[in-house]
């Protein structure tokens, strides 16, 4: 491939090199290093994630390891359930925020066997671990503090939802690593404080594995969504828990896997995880469940699961105490995952009423993405009906909804508009021809952000 494309082994040890100090490491690769690798010797980690980068750049275009015959690089921090957390958490980081290990990890592949739930012992002997944790760091951290990641929470999750997983990733992991790092490795000015510290970095590593999966990142996601489990079992929260395993679940049968799917939800629902929750986040939880049945085929208890969600946020009151990770989830949401349940059972008018249902109780303004994301589903279910015209009215809707937002999920409802109008492309349609415009703009714009 190196000859092929004119790279020479000596440019190609330059660059290395460069790389290399970018990120603060002394390389001395040479073109007789180059040729070996040519010749099948695998270089070590992490000069393997700096060739891959240089050739990269060399190239002025995207290079795989597997592309160049080395093997994917091991990313080693949170799929290891029995790893250190806090450990995790750093390395995790760690390799996010590098230029260099970021498109390593970015090019990782989503690994169905990392989706087994840890056995009913992993649980206490994590809780244990975290209760005995040695402080390694000075600081004090008390409620004041605790206070402050959780309105940084909030800020970072209504910013995901107007904007999208795209938007400022990157920031959320720098100050889950950094700031809630530190304070994870403190004295706590006692329990309830500590516990507290630990759900919140489970809340925060959940939301960039959330902004990851949104932005089509699936692996890094995987990644954040269990070293969040993790930090769950620290704290003692169950709910977190179970609120994390539903996200999974969600990835797993987006991704075609409707069998780990369905026992990620289970496991989401089962014991203190759904008994512990609020209604709200039940709801939430027996939603996800119930779309996991349906898409493995099992129709009538998809349906029983449907009814039990629904009662759940029937069950909500204003005044009731619920976390603040579910201030997204209600009768619009309940609609959108109502629908995806109803279509995986083959049901297209239940589906199409629930996703109408969907966009009209959402407040667009700020639940942007998702409201864009359901108009889409919703125009896919119109042309899977023959109403071309509906189709193309919601789906112009979508790409005034999509403006600005930076998510994988908006550009796959406008590349889905795109291949369900290609049969009536150079039909001399005007509505048809215009809508293919503006996804075809959209999707260009929106990979260049």
């Amino acid at each position: 491939m190196l000859k092929a494309e004119g790279v020479t082994y000596e440019a190609l040890a330059s660059k290395v090199r460069a790389v290399a100090a970018e990120a603060g490491q002394a390389l001395h690769t040479n073109r007789s290093n180059v040729a070996h690798w040519v010749a099948g010797a695998e270089p070590k980690e992490p000069t393997s994630l700096y060739l891959v980068e240089a050739l990269s750049r060399y190239l002025r275009r995207p290079v795989g390891p597997e592309e160049v015959g080395l093997l994917q690089p091991r990313l080693r921090p949170a799929l290891e359930w029995h790893a250190d957390t806090l450990n995790a958490l750093i390395e995790l980081g760690r390799q996010d925020l590098d230029i260099v290990r970021r498109r390593a990890l970015s090019a990782a592949a989503y690994s169905v066997a990392a989706l087994a739930v840890p056995g009913a012992s992993w649980w206490p002997q994590q809780t244990a671990h975290a209760a005995s944790r040695e402080p390694t760091a000075p600081r004090r951290v008390g409620g004041r503090d605790l206070e402050a990641v959780r309105d940084m929470i909030a800020v970072f999750s209504r910013a995901d939802q107007r904007h999208g997983g795209g938007h400022a990733r990157s920031t959320v992991v720098q100050y889950l690593t950094s700031d809630v790092g530190a304070y994870l490795r403190g004295r706590f000015a006692d329990e309830t404080v500590r516990r507290g510290m630990y759900s919140a970095a489970g809340e925060l590593a959940y939301l960039s594995g959330w902004m990851a999966f949104d932005n089509a990142e699936h692996a890094t996601a995987q990644h954040y969504y269990t070293l969040a489990v993790s930090l769950a079992a620290e704290a003692d929260d169950a709910p977190l828990a179970g609120h994390v395993l539903r996200a999974m679940a969600h990835q797993a049968v987006d991704l075609g896997h409707p069998r780990q799917a369905l026992n990620l939800a289970s496991a989401s629902v089962d014991g203190a995880r759904y008994r512990d929750a609020s209604p709200r986040e039940r709801s939430l939880l027996g939603v996800v469940h119930a779309r996991a049945l349906a898409a493995s085929g099992q129709k009538r208890a998809a349906a029983t699961a449907l009814l039990r969600a629904e009662d759940d946020l029937r069950a909500t009151t204003p005044d009731g105490a619920e976390p603040g990770r579910v201030f997204f989830f209600g009768e619009a949401s309940l609609a959108h995952q109502t629908a995806y349940t109803l279509r995986h059972s083959g049901d297209l008018p239940g589906a199409l009423s629930q996703f109408r249902r969907s966009v009209r109780t959402r407040k667009a303004e700020s639940f942007t993405r998702t409201h864009a994301v359901t108009l889409g589903d919703l125009g896919s279910v119109q042309a899977r009906q023959g109403a071309i015209d509906d189709a193309c009215a919601t789906w112009n809707r979508a790409l005034d909804t999509m403006d600005g937002i930076q998510s994988a999920r908006t550009r796959r409802v406008a590349a889905d508009m795109r291949t369900a109008l290609s049969p009536l492309r150079g039909r001399g349609i005007t509505a048809v021809n215009e809508l293919d415009r503006r996804a075809a703009a959209y999707l260009t714009t929106s990979a260049s952000i």
